[in-house]
């Protein structure tokens, strides 16, 4: 037992990733938990037109994890393609890449969730020039993934359809309206993925025929395919924009795309790259 080395084999800079996601993780689910500190909505990142929008969660919530498996996950992921970019590379550049790719991805998930924010907003001004119950319905379903407030709100519709020339239901629709948009500028975006999927893509193009094996599936994939299925999967479940998909599959690209393009720079300004 004095000579077991939990980390060794592990680069410099990921076993300073993973120290600082496992200790933030106990801060949030421990410290906070216990002090009534609502850590995740101070270290998350938020648009910058939330209340609770702070410069320095653009880094900070990089290192963030809430759950045990989006932790264990990430570092996984982390530990396991992280070190070989970082032998190959040296701490420093690989440093770079971890926050350009974590940044870029932050960079798109805010730029869509502001489109996003925007629709909403849009939507509100015309259901104000014409209340409708209808109108404010397609809003509902559209935005409102919680069963239990769905279920509420229909009931609301139900007894507007039954009195349509009450202006009482018109402006609780839009009180409504303008919560769920609140709701939505303050949801924090936590995690390391976006740096994760830009780790994984770095390995697939620098590794490409390395070939792969996934849990509950005993057939190997080359590198580049997988990343390429992975990279297929986000961004279709990112279209979909499907209700109550809490996963943040545009910072996934994001640090897909921010990634690429940093090697690309690298492969044709540097003398020597793998």
């Amino acid at each position: 037992m004095n000579n077991y080395r939990p980390f060794a084999g592990i680069t410099p800079a990921v076993k300073i990733i993973i120290i600082i996601n496992v200790l933030v993780f106990l801060a949030v689910n421990m410290i906070g938990q216990r002090s009534d500190v609502d850590l995740v909505n101070i270290l998350g990142m938020h648009l910058p037109q939330s209340q609770y929008f702070q410069i320095y969660q653009y880094i900070t919530h990089m290192f963030t994890q809430e759950g045990l498996t989006h932790l264990f996950f990430n570092m996984f992921a982390v530990f396991m393609f992280g070190r070989i970019l970082e032998s190959v590379w040296g701490t420093k550049r690989f440093i770079i890449y971890y926050f350009v790719t974590g940044l870029g991805a932050a960079a798109l998930h805010s730029l869509v969730s502001w489109y996003g924010l925007h629709n909403m907003q849009e939507q509100f001004y015309a259901f104000q020039s014409t209340p409708d119950a209808g109108v404010f319905a397609e809003f509902v379903r559209s935005h409102v993934s919680n069963p239990r407030l769905l279920s509420q709100l229909m009931q609301f519709v139900d007894a507007w359809n039954a009195a349509p020339a009450s202006s009482q239901f018109a402006g609780q629709a839009e009180y409504y309206m303008q919560s769920i948009i609140q709701a939505y500028t303050n949801v924090p975006t936590i995690g390391a993925s976006g740096a994760v999927f830009g780790i994984l893509l770095a390995f697939g193009m620098l590794f490409p025929n390395t070939e792969l094996y996934l849990m509950f599936i005993p057939i190997p994939i080359k590198a580049k395919y997988f990343v390429l299925l992975y990279g297929a999967a986000e961004l279709f479940f990112g279209l979909q924009n499907s209700v109550g998909d809490n996963v943040a599959h545009f910072a996934h690209l994001g640090g897909m795309l921010f990634g690429f393009f940093l090697i690309l720079y690298w492969r044709k300004h540097s003398k020597k790259f793998y």
